[in-house]
């Protein structure tokens, strides 16, 4: 699982779409870039504008819910998708987050995208617009991780058809953990995940 060969997200400007707003190779998943404001005592940001972001989705974003976890060091939280968009960001700690096309009908199906979240010199430390059908995972490598994010949904009333769990020992997705799995700590549901094969028989 341990492997430090992975090809980790770069906001490079042939992926700017707007001011702050980059593309991805995923249909609709799109980082979104800070404006730091540093001065002697810390400094203030600017985490996302919800007019430019909008405008790049082509639709409302109403936030309905925010939601916030916090992670021990080596927790993996995920493979994770919902009927509902997301906007997440970390305020503390780093992460490694892998990124899963979970939708059938898209050219990316199957396809991983990762990302480093946080406040170190190679971390980003924007956050991450999550369409509906993408599916979200991350790994602890700096904690206590603080992850925040916004849905458009209230818990209670998405579908929770929508819901997906994909095992992050997936064999076809293969993704490339930075820890053993000796020293992973997930929860029982993760544990116990499906494929994506079993799931979508028919796309393999």
């Amino acid at each position: 699982m341990k492997n430090n060969k992975v090809s980790l997200y770069k906001p490079n400007p042939d992926k700017k779409v707007s001011s702050n707003i980059y593309k991805t190779s995923f249909q609709g998943l799109y980082y979104v870039s800070p404006t730091f404001f540093p001065d002697f005592r810390g400094f203030y940001s600017e985490l996302c504008k919800l007019d430019e972001l909008e405008k790049v989705i082509g639709s409302p974003f109403k936030v309905r819910q925010m939601n916030s976890s916090v992670s021990k060091l080596n927790v993996i939280r995920g493979i994770h998708a919902e009927d509902w968009n997301k906007l997440a960001v970390v305020t503390t700690g780093v992460c490694f987050c892998a990124l899963v096309d979970l939708r059938p009908e898209s050219k990316t199906f199957s396809k991983v995208e990762y990302f480093k979240l946080g406040f170190e010199a190679d971390g980003l430390k924007g956050g991450l617009y999550i369409p509906s059908g993408v599916g979200n995972s991350f790994c602890v490598l700096k904690a206590p991780l603080n992850y925040l994010y916004l849905v458009d949904k209230l818990y209670q009333e998405r579908d929770s058809k929508g819901d997906l769990a994909i095992s992050v020992f997936d064999k076809d997705l293969n993704i490339s953990w930075p820890i053993l799995q000796g020293k992973m700590l997930l929860s029982k549901r993760d544990k116990e995940s499906i494929s994506l094969r079993r799931l979508f028989p028919n796309k393999f």
